[in-house]
């Protein structure tokens, strides 16, 4: 049995008038974007990413937008330090985009880093300690002055270097495990490093509240959040940061509601890719941002290319449910799901609207280079009627009338349940072509002639069975009519004509393709379709009605 008696809170809640942020109900604007897949992301790989592999993916961060990038912990490993002078040396990072670097509070790390940072345009010097209780208990053994006083000679000595070594540099520093320490404390430590850093208007300073490790509900974070927001010194000339891990899940909503607290700036990965259960995940929150109408700043026009290069970098894989991002995100196998999302769509077409409100999809794939016929309608044994028609007609330009299309689903569900698998665009319209379209039976219709006399249509037309041909005549109330009454009269069966409809599917005047629909109903109730296409409507009716009347006789002779 599992215990639950051995856990309690962790984590230390702040004063209830610091929850100002339940007032509001989105984000307005989005914050300041750093990614740190270079670092956080790269570390928790099973192999870390090559030179030539962080090279790469570099370039994808650059072409999503970020303008801060954590590209290491160049004290760390070769690799790492490398990585650092190849963008320096050979003037890789953009005017506008910023490199940040991770150190430890120690002196011959701190040495090493800026070795690794000389020369670069614009640097972030990111420098951490551990404040938490149970890192000063149990990994440290020292006091909350001693503590301190580490955050306070890292703030020292990274203001000296910074004097001493060429380039641009700000400072950045993170309470690390923010979420295990007393709120007054992290807020103690913060402030006597900023009163080291002495933020001013054009020393921006960055103060970082990591979620090193989940440790309550999202509100609390907020709320510890707001309260760090409000009582930091030098507040105008410091940019609040987040760096949320998902321990728990929540990562995404641990920093929206820190960004409704008053936070500035989010650190996280794509895809959430980090230590334990990962970063938090900067496409889902982007995303998030896009879909209530507010522009994130960063580009993910193109999902799948970005999925593609994060896959083949990291050796990681994007699950198929992750949001926006996943192969499945999108997909509708439900019957009731895709009948609601094919007649949205229809809607909106219909109606020519800006705004999204299609039922089940809450963004339009479109925006993020996925397709309809490929990621939305899927289908499989579940699906149904409106869903498959949708899938035909928006990919193929075929509009089945509302009963032939039920006729339809049945038979694709019937295949994809006896073959266990889901069936492919291309292989909907195989089904469609063999079972329906221009089917070639046993009669064929060699030649024919219309005459109209009156409110009545006569036909000369001449089929062939068996290479026979007969010649007869006959009439009815329009072609359609004669050649269906010509058809009965030739073969002697009886049936009813009950459906028929027919549109052009592409083309303009004389190049263009008719598609026609026919049912034919006997007796007993049961209903037979064929389909017909040709540059000539006629000819396009004809085929419709021969391929339902060879499905009527095939079944009659089985």
């Amino acid at each position: 049995m599992m215990d639950a008696t051995k856990y309690g809170v962790g984590y230390f809640p702040v004063s209830e008038k610091y929850n100002k942020w339940v007032n509001k109900d989105h984000i307005e604007k989005p914050p300041v974007w750093c990614s740190v897949d270079m670092r956080d992301g790269n570390q928790s790989l099973v192999i870390p990413m090559s030179l030539e592999e962080k090279l790469e993916y570099y370039k994808v961060l650059l072409d999503v937008g970020f303008k801060e990038i954590e590209v290491g912990f160049p004290a760390a490993s070769e690799t790492e330090y490398e990585f650092l002078r190849t963008l320096i040396d050979h003037n890789m990072i953009p005017d506008d985009v910023t490199v940040q670097v991770l150190t430890q509070c120690r002196e011959h790390i701190i040495r090493k880093t800026f070795d690794a940072c000389k020369g670069a345009p614009s640097a972030i010097i990111h420098f951490y300690n551990s404040v938490s209780v149970a890192q000063r208990e149990q990994v440290f053994k020292k006091s909350k002055e001693e503590i301190k006083q580490i955050a306070i000679d890292g703030a020292k000595l990274v203001k000296r270097l910074a004097a001493e070594y060429e380039g641009n540099f700000r400072f950045e520093y993170s309470p690390e495990s923010f979420t295990g320490t007393e709120p007054e404390y992290a807020l103690e430590v913060c402030n006597a490093v900023l009163d080291v850093l002495e933020p001013s208007e054009t020393n921006n300073v960055i103060i970082n509240l990591p979620v090193t490790v989940e440790m309550s509900l999202p509100h609390v974070y907020a709320s510890q959040v707001e309260y760090m927001c409000e009582n930091l010194k030098y507040r105008e000339f410091v940019t609040v940061s987040l760096h949320p891990h998902n321990d728990r899940g929540t990562g995404v909503a641990d920093t929206e509601l820190a960004l409704l607290a008053g936070a500035d700036r989010v650190e996280g990965t794509l895809f959430g890719n980090g230590e334990r259960t990962g970063n938090v995940d900067i496409i889902t929150l982007a995303m998030n941002m896009y879909s209530h109408g507010v522009d994130p700043k960063l580009d993910f026009s193109d999902m799948p290319h970005l999925v593609d290069e994060y896959e083949k970098c990291t050796r990681m894989h994007v699950y198929e449910r992750a949001p926006y991002a996943g192969a499945l995100v999108f997909a509708a196998f439900s019957g009731s799901h895709q009948d609601a999302i094919a007649k949205g769509m229809k809607y909106r077409n219909k109606n020519n609207l800006h705004r999204w409100s299609v039922p089940y999809i809450p963004i339009d794939p479109h925006d993020i280079g996925r397709t309809y016929d490929a990621d939305v309608i899927r289908v499989n044994s579940q699906s149904g009627k409106g869903g498959i028609g949708y899938l035909l007609e928006q990919t193929y330009g075929y509009n089945l009338p509302a009963k032939m299309r039920e006729h339809f689903s049945y038979l694709c569900k019937s295949i994809s349940d006896r073959q266990h698998k889901e069936l492919k665009t291309d292989e909907v319209l195989a089904i469609f072509e063999e079972n329906y379209l221009n089917i070639k039976g046993e009669i064929e219709v060699t030649d024919f002639e219309f005459v109209r006399e009156n409110e009545a249509v006569k036909i000369d037309i001449t089929f062939m069975r068996d290479g026979e041909e007969t010649e007869l005549e006959a009439e009815g109330n329009g072609s359609l009519s004669a050649v269906n009454n010509a058809l009965k009269a030739y073969t002697g069966k009886e049936y009813t004509l009950q459906v028929f409809t027919q549109h052009s599917m592409q083309g303009q005047g004389s190049k263009s393709v008719a598609a026609s629909y026919i049912g034919l109903e006997t007796h007993d109730g049961k209903m037979y379709w064929g389909a017909g296409t040709d540059t000539d409507v006629i000819k396009a009716s004809t085929n419709a009605l021969l391929s339902a009347f060879c499905n009527m006789t095939k079944e009659g002779d089985e």
